[in-house]
């Protein structure tokens, strides 16, 4: 029977509806960017560039952790105490691994495929059939749930605030698991859902995740497991030799060594002192006196300790000394402007830093981010509806952290500080600087990392000879998290982030970090206590931004907000990552961009070499 010429103009318009339809719906990828561009690696590669696909399996590597304390469980996602930040990387597989040489790209790793809404508004996750936990068990679409609802309402502040924007997670199938989110405006969502490490249900629903699981082993699902833990001291972890995704892409050269272990210890001169004795492998040096002369010794003159700055070209964290916003004392910015006169960081750099560092002046230092220049016509379309609300000077000056000539002598800077102090309505009384009811100017230096001192006391001087009191003082590691939480200070030494790791792409942790929601809200790394709506703003602007060129226009408005906003005395940064290591390890020819990269060497010697030993053996390897 033939049908009617309108039935068939029917169907040959639903037929190209759906085609329409159908190509309109994402497909599945295996890799991700925040911006929808291509990524570095095509679907078919093999491998990274930054490792050695060859590279042998085998030997050992001991470091010392980049905490100066005891850790008191081994969970590094809860915010009770200090925990063990490589339980993340090696105990755990995320859905997607974070490559480090591209910005913010991640590729399947859990899941083996991932599909993103064209409209933005959910994201699915298929799972590899072949993902496994340590003891044999699938890891499901339940677990990934699971895991987000355990991270949601019992791990750090900083994941609520990070998957805020999460509607819901629903399992459609045992391998597949779909995240609906409120809104389409947060770009790096998406992203940071994959990077999630997937978290064993049947583990963990009988285990205190809330209170860092103690220091029991926990059920992993990454390239290692947990195979000792003296309580507060040391992990060991040993290479899981039938790990499931050992021959992936992402993987292939990744992982090395049989055995790692991370070594807590109380005081860095002592961890210097372990490591020219051959006690472990490797450390993360945070002291320019530390490096440039700590390690002088017979090992080093012979090349059996090494010194190298690694990932020169990565972005660094900001730090400095911050103002708790929240203390009276600090709430007039000409009082927080004056302060920032009054720490020399060139005469600190040149005669107890060695002149190793460069002074920051952005809260995005080496990196394209920085507000380095007049705001450019996109910028000022950002900056204009904020006129009135934010410091003038964020429109006709470029900001640039105070300098002096590194004799020592400060008293210009001592003067315009005293100007300025005068405005906001503190005057000199004899020897004190007072306000109109008498009060002396002063504040307390929160220190409890130790070796703050050095830097803190010149300018404990400085101020001293103006009128103003600065009093130091040093707690453990416990107590100073407790206040901190607490915001029980004057004024702390913070890095932004916490974690010390460079914000490359940043999105929704910038609420944590300066949004006036996480102001007083402990676990938030808003140690400013900062409560600025036109800030919210800016950090709204750039979590909505849908190219990576609006992105970085609002991060530069931020930048020059907070910059002009005084909230902080800004420290300083080195070239890259200073390290110190025994000679026995390879390394691949090229080296990851964003990343030290530890975890694509491999053993060549069972002990430490001489350069003369370790040139021989390159060129022997070499010959075959």
């Amino acid at each position: 029977m033939q049908l009617p010429r309108i039935a068939v103009l029917r169907l040959l318009l639903a037929a190209a509806l759906y085609l329409m339809f159908a190509s309109a719906q994402a497909a599945p990828v295996t890799a991700m960017t925040v911006y929808g561009e291509a990524p570095k690696y095509p679907p078919n590669f093999q491998h990274f560039d930054y490792v050695n696909p060859d590279a042998p399996k085998g030997g050992s590597l001991a470091r010392s952790s980049e905490e100066i304390s005891q850790f008191n469980y081994l969970m590094p996602s809860v915010d009770q105490g200090t925990g063990v930040v490589q339980v993340d990387a090696w105990l755990y597989s995320p859905l997607a691994y974070r490559s480090l040489d591209e910005p913010y790209t991640v590729y399947g790793l859990v899941a083996e495929r991932m599909e993103h809404d064209p409209d933005g508004m959910w994201m699915r996750f298929y799972l590899d059939p072949r993902a496994r936990f340590h003891d044999g068990t699938p890891i499901t679409a339940e677990d990934v749930a699971f895991t987000f609802h355990l991270l949601m309402t019992k791990a750090s502040l900083s994941f609520r605030v990070l998957y805020g924007d999460v509607q819901d997670v629903v399992v459609d199938g045992p391998r597949q698991v779909r995240f609906t989110f409120k809104n389409n405006l947060n770009r790096t969502l998406p992203l940071d859902l994959a990077a999630m490490r997937v978290l064993p249900e049947h583990y963990w629903k009988d285990h205190d995740f809330a209170g860092g699981g103690g220091f029991t082993p926990p059920l992993g699902s990454g390239p290692y497991r947990i195979s000792k833990v003296d309580a507060g001291r040391s992990v060991t972890f040993e290479r899981v030799k039938d790990w499931w995704a050992k021959d992936l892409p992402v993987s292939r050269g990744m992982y090395n060594f049989d055995t790692l272990t991370v070594n807590f210890y109380g005081d860095t001169e002592v961890a210097r002192q372990l490591l020219q004795a051959q006690a472990f492998d490797y450390n993360r040096e945070f002291s320019s006196s530390g490096y440039v002369v700590g390690y002088q010794s017979p090992v080093l003159a012979d090349g059996r300790l090494q010194q190298a700055i690694l990932a020169k070209p990565r972005p660094v964290a900001a730090q400095g000394f911050v103002f708790n916003l929240s203390r009276p004392v600090f709430q007039d910015r000409r009082v927080r402007q004056a302060l920032t006169l009054l720490w020399d960081f060139d005469w600190a750099n040149q005669h107890i830093m060695r002149s190793f560092y460069t002074r920051q002046s952005s809260y995005f230092p080496k990196s394209d981010m920085a507000a380095t220049q007049l705001p450019d016509a996109q910028e000022r379309a950002i900056l204009d509806p904020l006129r009135g609300k934010i410091p003038d000077e964020v429109f006709t000056q470029v900001y640039h952290s105070p300098s002096t000539d590194g004799s020592g002598n400060i008293r210009d800077k001592q003067l315009q500080a005293l100007k300025l102090l005068a405005e906001a309505g503190w005057h000199p009384d004899h020897n004190r600087l007072v306000n109109a009811k008498g009060e002396q100017l002063k504040f307390t230096f929160l220190d409890g990392q130790g070796g703050f001192d050095r830097l803190v006391l010149p300018m404990k001087r400085a101020l001293a000879q103006i009128g103003i009191d600065l009093q130091m003082r040093r707690i453990d590691g416990g107590q100073y998290n407790n206040l901190m939480n607490a915001r029980d200070y004057d004024m702390i030494v913070v890095t932004f982030p916490r974690s010390g790791d460079p914000i490359i792409s940043p999105g929704r942790e910038l609420y944590s970090l300066y949004g006036s929601a996480s102001a007083m809200q402990p676990g938030s790394s808003n140690f400013m206590v900062l409560k600025d709506p036109a800030v919210d703003s800016l950090i709204d602007g750039l979590v909505k931004a849908t190219t990576r060129n609006d992105m970085v226009h609002y991060a530069r408005a931020l930048d020059r907000v907070l910059q002009w906003g005084y909230y902080s005395i800004q420290n300083y940064y080195s070239e890259g990552t200073p390290t110190v290591y025994l000679n026995r390890f390879g390394m691949p020819k090229v080296a990851p961009a964003y990343d030290v990269g530890l975890d694509t060497w491999w053993q060549v010697s069972a002990k430490p070499l001489t350069s003369l030993q370790m040139s021989a053996l390159a060129q022997h390897t070499e010959e075959h």
